[in-house]
């Protein structure tokens, strides 16, 4: 009897079944997740600027083996980019929250006009960079009402803002430049802090605080939240139409910061002034990896497709290629940007969609 109990045990003991392994999609390393897909783009654009670089130093050999130009010709791609950076920064947050904006040029020239005009200037500094903030947060506050409360579609609101603006601009300063007379907004374009350019270093701040408003507070995740699904945020408790107000406050406030920075470099202002700038702005953004549908981006990526432009335009310029011909140049890498977004959203929806399938024929 005891013979045949432990046959039996045995048998069940050879009968059972081996451990199952562990449910879900095998990990992958975060190097090749999502969460590094930023980094490795940022890397790809450090990687354009280096190419950029050393294209420089083919065409020009007799400039770049100069040390002394290398360090001044950085700061002059740096001052370039300075307020084109400024403004992609509040263009990033409103793409980021599902919007955009064609008006931030002429938000612009209408902050530099408004901020020019004779009765302004006799303020002072502090009045004219006061009437430049005020007008940029003004026209943008206006864009944000549009679109989140009149319902206007944010392509037609900002478009019909960019057109308005600029004739406002024109009114104000009869088609005329307006030379700015302040010596300490002039002087904004010239002096240096512990060997830094005043200028580069507002960029710097800028860029640091839209950092931290993106990825270290609660604005910033409403900010993703809206951008990626709307109706899910409003569902979480996320004033949508509110927050969507204030993205487009922070794109004006931006352009008012950048007209200040254009003033300084130029003296003057004009309602001309800050052309295109709505386009350079959008392409610097879709380089630096942010989703035109929304809900994705960087500040950083950004900034360095913004840095990757000026390096451009900076390298056409001491070669002396046409304009057009760097126009053409950058609408080929933009195509190239979106072409890669596209591809990339879709192998990552694909993947997604594949772990789903597999995690509901597990359970």
């Amino acid at each position: 009897m005891e013979a045949a109990g432990g046959q039996a045990g045995r048998q069940v003991e050879l009968t059972q079944a081996p451990e199952a392994p562990p449910s879900g999609p095998p990990r992958r390393s975060w190097w090749r997740d999502e969460a590094g897909e930023p980094v490795r783009r940022n890397l790809g654009l450090v990687v354009v600027l280096a190419a950029l670089f050393g294209i420089g130093a083919v065409t020009k050999p007799d400039l770049y083996s100069d040390g002394g130009w290398v360090v001044d010709n950085i700061f002059t791609i740096l001052k370039q980019a300075s307020a084109i950076g400024v403004i992609t920064v509040g263009v990033t947050f409103v793409i980021i929250g599902g919007g955009i904006d064609l008006s931030v040029g002429a938000i612009v020239a209408l902050a530099g006009v408004w901020s020019t005009t004779v009765a302004t200037q006799e303020y002072g500094a502090g009045g004219m960079i006061f009437t430049a903030l005020v007008v940029g947060l003004g026209v943008g506050l206006v864009n944000g009402v549009l679109i989140a409360y009149g319902r206007l579609v944010p392509f037609i609101a900002t478009l019909a803002m960019l057109v308005a603006a600029r004739g406002l601009a024109a009114q104000i300063s009869n088609k005329q430049t307006q030379v700015s007379t302040n010596s300490v907004i002039n002087g904004i374009a010239s002096r240096d802090v512990l060997g830094i350019p005043e200028l580069v270093i507002i960029l710097a701040v800028v860029v640091a605080a839209g950092w931290v408003l993106l990825n270290r507070t609660t604005f910033g995740r409403r900010t993703v939240a809206v951008g990626g699904n709307p109706e899910a945020a409003r569902l979480a408790g996320i004033n949508v139409r509110l927050h969507t107000v204030l993205l487009y406050a922070l794109s004006g406030l931006c352009c008012g910061i950048g007209a200040i920075m254009l003033t300084a470099q130029a003296t003057s202002a004009q309602a001309a002034m800050a052309n295109l700038y709505e386009l350079d702005a959008i392409a610097a953004a879709i380089i630096g990896g942010t989703l035109l549908s929304g809900g994705r981006g960087t500040i950083i990526g950004a900034l360095f497709g913004v840095l990757v432009f000026s390096t451009i335009t900076n390298l056409f310029a001491i070669n002396n290629l046409s304009t057009e011909v760097q126009n053409m140049v950058k609408g080929g890498i933009i195509v190239a940007a979106v072409l890669v977004q596209q591809v990339q959203f879709k192998s990552m929806s694909q993947f997604l969609s594949r772990n789903q399938i597999i995690a509901r024929s597990k359970s």
